[in-house]
This record gives structure tokens, sequence and C-alpha cells, in this order.
């Protein structure tokens, strides 16, 4: 058993630490919002009365936050949690971040001496729910060998992505080829139904051809058509179409700093952007189809 910190029991931190819970780790939680820090306690997690707190005397200590500046916040310039902990403690932050606070935070944290393990995760609300999320772990060896258990614990699969920085920069690309399937298969829907083609014929064709991908066969933007569908029940996420934006400017952000050339993700991002000005960017992300059968003329 571990004493394992969490900070951050939003929609994908507050069942992760509830897993680990369910593992027979002792877990101490923290969020600024009262109500998730409830739910997790439910759960099983004890509440701690600050990050700080969370993390003293943890083994590991994870964080699942919303962007780069609370990690940072949290982790080093506000609440100065790698300064609370000890060289035995590993630090695993699992929240989607830019390239350059994930750089920052690995930096701060070898100059304490301190491990530090960036490993965002792949599955969803659902995969944080049912315990099968994959793990992308980017850092040194050795603390993600000794961290795998309880990765395992919140997930079906580490994959070890390489050193420092790597597991967000794998998540990154994994998102924006996410994001802009997803655009293809809801233009490819809109065509369809614009030339008078069915549903069905649609689905049964692109999802058993070469067109077919995640986006049609698991998360397919027409309804009826698979069950696991957020179509199925109104566009309820899943994965929003505001964290779809966050990740595809999070990409553009990368390629920028690396140099690379990505135009369709640039694409991608700026139909997103304008989906969730116009439109509800709370709901699933596959709702981008809505928006593409109203851009077409008449």
């Amino acid at each position: 058993m571990a004493r394992i910190a969490f900070i951050g029991l939003g929609n994908m931190g507050g069942p992760m630490s509830i897993n680990l819970v369910k593992a027979g780790h002792q877990v101490r939680g923290y969020d600024i919002v009262p109500e998730k820090v409830a739910r997790a306690v439910a759960g099983g997690v004890e509440a701690a009365t600050s990050n700080p707190e969370a993390a003293k005397d943890a083994n590991f200590v994870f964080t699942m936050l919303p962007t780069g500046k609370e990690v940072r916040e949290v982790l080093v310039d506000d609440d100065e949690v790698l300064d609370v902990i000890g060289p035995d403690t590993i630090v695993v932050d699992s929240s989607t971040t830019d390239l350059a606070a994930t750089d920052y935070i690995h930096t701060q944290a070898a100059k304490r001496a301190i491990a530090l393990i960036d490993s965002p995760v792949s599955g969803g609300m659902a995969g944080a729910e049912a315990g099968t999320l994959t793990f992308m772990a980017g850092g040194d060896t050795a603390p993600i060998d000794r961290a795998e258990p309880v990765f395992l614990a919140m997930g079906k699969q580490v994959v070890r992505a390489g050193g420092p920085s790597a597991g967000q920069a794998v998540k990154v690309c994994n998102n924006m080829l996410l994001g802009i399937s997803m655009v293809g298969t809801c233009e490819a829907i809109a065509l369809g139904e614009a030339a008078g083609v069915d549903h069905q014929v649609l689905f049964d064709v692109i999802s058993t051809s070469t067109g077919n991908c995640w986006a049609m066969n698991v998360n397919c933007p027409m309804p009826d058509m698979v069950d696991t569908a957020p179509a199925n029940r109104g566009y309820t996420p899943g994965f929003t179409a505001k964290l779809m934006l966050k990740d595809l400017t999070l990409s553009q952000e990368a390629a920028a700093k690396t140099g690379a050339v990505t135009p369709l993700g640039e694409h991608a991002r700026a139909l997103y952007e304008a989906f969730c000005d116009e439109r509800n960017g709370e709901v699933d992300f596959s709702a981008l189809v809505q928006m593409m059968r109203d851009m077409q003329p008449g």
C-alpha cells in the first residue's frame, strides 16, 4: 500500500483517486472546489485542507489540473509542493499541458533531486471511472518502474514514451490526430447527407473500408450506429469540444515551439474554436457534425 496525494479531483482526478482507494492505497486529496472533494471523500479519499498538506509524507503525488498554469502554481510558483516533499517522493503530472510548462516543472524537480514523471492519459471520463486509462509516461526509467503498479490501479496500460516531457509530446500528437480525424469524419457525413446517402449505408461502408477510424467506429457522430457514441445521448460527453479545442491549441503551441509544420492541425483548431464560440463547447466533440451541416449553402 502506498501513501498517495491526489491534487485535482475533477471529472478525471476524482474517479482516478477513488480507484486508487479501491486498490488498497491510502489517498489524501485536495481540490479548490468543495463539491469535488466531497465526491472523492464519498469514495474513500481523505480530504486535505491544502495542496501542501495533501503532499506531506506521500510516496507519490499526482496532479490532474486544467492547464500548465495551474500545474506550475501548485508544484512550484505558489503552493511550492516540490518544497514540502522529500527526494523519495515521486511526482506524477497527469494533466494535459503545454510543453513549456512540462519542461519547467521537470527542471524545477531536477534542481531539488525529485523524480517527476509527465504522464497524461488517454481514455476520457469513461476510462477514468472504469480504470481503463492508458498512461503515457515521460521521465527516467526507475521512477516509472516504481510508479507502474500505481498507474495500473487506475488504468490498463503504461506506455514508456521516453525522457522528460515525452509523455506530453506523444499525447498532443495523438489528440491532434484525433481532432483532425473527427473533422474529416464529420465532413464525410455532411457530404453523404447532402448527396442523399442513408446514415446506415455511410456507416456500413466507412466503418469497414479504408476510411475507418476511431472517430467513426467508436465515437460516431451519427446517432444509433454505435452503442458507445455520445450522439445517441444528444452529444452528452464523452470528451467535450472545449477540451478538444484545448488540446488542438496545445498541438499548435508545440508545433511553434519545435518548428513542426501542422496545417491540418491548425485547420482543425480553427474549426473547433468557431464551434465553441458559436455553440455549446461543453457537448461532445463529435457534435462538430452539426456545424458542418449548417455550413452548407441552402
